[in-house]
């Protein structure tokens, strides 16, 4: 049983749900939570400590505590939690690197579990209907954070190589999805008016926040399993999406949806990237026999009752202020204003 955890990203979301799950475990010893801000959510009975993972603080902190299992939950998902695109980059690969150095080099680590995205297969319309943790993206992930999480993965499977005697699990987690989460695509949802591309309606799958939680404390009892897809049963379409939302949507020209996106940026709606809105366009779909097989992971949702979970607290956190808005304006109205500004005419391809 682990003596010592680690956790990295104690301070963000997931991560705070994570150790405040694995704190409820009698069978774990010591919790250290470390992060570059303090919290400002419970960690349970985890013990924080400032520390940037890119400074050699890390590396005095793994051996001076004898931690034998770390956790990293520190990949930033959107530049705007880590200050730009350049500084997200940075923690991500950055961060990764000399982390991972740290734990190369600490006799005591015995364990490490790296929470990853199912963005490292990408999205192109030559994918197969399941990605199996043996396929690789059909087109590479050219930038953003499933970027970011590709060069992560090669890391980790350099000190796989190098440290064999480390038990080694990479999650690999469907979009997290939930009530309380604030992700790219809860802001995507949460719009008004929900635009989706002309001719496409992509499948998705979704984790729900408690069973991102409930993965991560499966992983760090299990043994080292190399890559694991995490995801609920089912699937549904984007069009299903904003049904579920209780949300209209729009068809828009595919080559419009990026300058839509950068739109909904500019005035603090959304922070997507290209790579979300590859997904949002063709889709994903996992195969999870080893998330049951192997983790001995089930999923308590299903992919359509996390996203459920998730539209029923939307509701009540419609923006109904935007840009473009006049007086009187509905903020449906407004939202179909600032399509309109981008596309004349979103239902027809010019």
């Amino acid at each position: 049983m682990p003596e010592t955890v680690l956790v990295v990203g104690v301070s963000r979301h997931l991560g705070g749900a994570f150790a405040r799950r694995l704190s409820r475990d009698e069978s774990v010893g010591r919790i250290i939570g470390v992060d570059v801000v303090p919290p400002r959510h419970g960690i349970g009975r985890a013990e924080f400590m400032r520390a940037d993972i890119r400074s050699p603080l890390i590396a005095r902190i793994l051996t001076g505590q004898q931690v034998d299992t770390v956790v990293h939950a520190g990949v930033i998902a959107t530049p705007r939690a880590g200050g730009g695109r350049t500084a997200q980059k940075d923690v991500n690969v950055i961060g990764t690197m000399q982390l991972l150095a740290a734990c190369q080099r600490a006799e005591s680590v015995r364990k490490l579990v790296v929470k990853s995205t199912s963005g490292v297969y990408g999205s192109s319309p030559r994918d197969p209907a399941m990605f199996t943790e043996d396929m690789s993206a059909k087109k590479m992930p050219a930038s953003g954070w499933a970027r970011d999480s590709v060069e992560v993965e090669g890391y980790v499977r350099g000190l796989s190589r190098r440290r064999p005697d480390m038990a080694i699990t990479t999650l690999r987690f469907a979009n997290v999805i939930g009530p309380r989460v604030r992700t790219a695509l809860t802001d995507h949802f949460s719009l008004p008016v929900i635009p989706i591309p002309l001719g496409y309606d992509a499948r998705l799958q979704f984790v729900h926040e408690e069973d991102f939680a409930a993965a991560m404390v499966r992983a760090v009892h299990g043994p080292g399993l190399g890559p694991v897809n995490v995801a609920g049963d089912g699937i549904i379409t984007v069009s299903q999406a904003a049904n579920l939302a209780g949300r209209p949507y729009v068809l828009v020209p595919r080559m419009t949806t990026e300058p839509l996106a950068n739109l909904a940026k500019r005035f603090g709606l959304i922070d997507i990237g290209s790579d979300q809105l590859g997904m949002l366009t063709f889709g994903r779909g996992l195969d999870t026999t080893r998330m049951r097989e192997d983790l001995g992971f089930e999923p308590t949702y299903s992919t359509r009752a996390a996203y459920e979970d998730f539209a029923r607290s939307s509701r009540h956190r419609i923006m109904d202020r935007l840009p473009f808005a006049r007086p009187g304006w509905s903020a449906v109205q407004a939202a179909e204003a600032a399509m309109r500004a981008v596309v004349p005419n979103p239902e027809s391809e010019k």
